[in-house]
């Protein structure tokens, strides 16, 4: 049997941070630029960019349609950043003409957390994860309401002014997304074990100390 290939959405953005990321977990990926390239893939990351630029590829490519049928069909996803834009089912302060995928039933607002310059860092509590996630969080969107059965995985802590509380995490069924760019923050790969192995329903080796989690 071949071993499971998670494509990149490969249009525009952080593409080579999330390949990195799954060549030191050993997971076979594959760019994704087309229709024919969704063909038997285990799983999907969207990665951040500008959800705007990534919206209209999308639709130049012919992409916009298949990508989410397959989402519609069960296709596990991970999106980060733009990738969240992208996946949900409403997005506020974007295009009336950008892509929604629709198979997050959340409803993000768009650079919710301002732009560059307001750009910022936090560690986060996330369920599921063992540990605090450094987030890097840069013209952020932000989960302003959810729908029912999408689990809540992280929010800002307290501490950071208006952005306190704010949700920037979440999944539903086998689909998974962060506000925040995990494969931006060195060594980190939590986010994408969790993905790939509740999501994906793809084997890792265990992390160190994650032996008898």
């Amino acid at each position: 049997m071949s071993a499971p290939v998670i494509g990149v959405l490969a249009l525009q953005g952080g593409v080579a941070e999330h390949q990195r990321v799954l060549d030191r977990l050993g997971v076979a990926h594959r760019r994704v630029r087309r229709p024919a390239d969704l063909a038997d893939l285990a799983g999907i990351i969207l990665p951040g960019g500008e959800s705007t630029t990534i919206s209209r590829l999308l639709r130049t490519e012919g992409l916009a349609g298949p990508l989410a049928a397959a989402l519609a069909g069960g296709l596990p996803a991970f999106g980060t950043c733009a990738g969240m834009i992208l996946l949900a089912e409403e997005v506020l302060d974007t295009r009336p003409d950008a892509v929604r995928l629709g198979a997050l039933p959340v409803t993000v607002r768009r650079n919710a957390f301002g732009r560059q310059a307001q750009s910022f860092e936090a560690d986060l509590a996330v369920r599921g994860v063992a540990g605090e996630v450094h987030a890097v969080f840069i013209r952020a969107p932000q989960v302003t309401a959810v729908g029912p059965g999408v689990e809540v995985l992280a929010r800002v802590p307290a501490g950071h002014g208006p952005h306190s509380g704010a949700v920037v995490a979440v999944r539903h069924g086998a689909v998974l997304a962060t506000s925040f760019h995990p494969e931006c923050a060195p060594g980190e790969d939590r986010l994408h074990r969790l993905f790939l192995t509740g999501c994906a329903g793809i084997d890792l080796p265990a992390a160190a100390g994650e032996t008898g989690r």
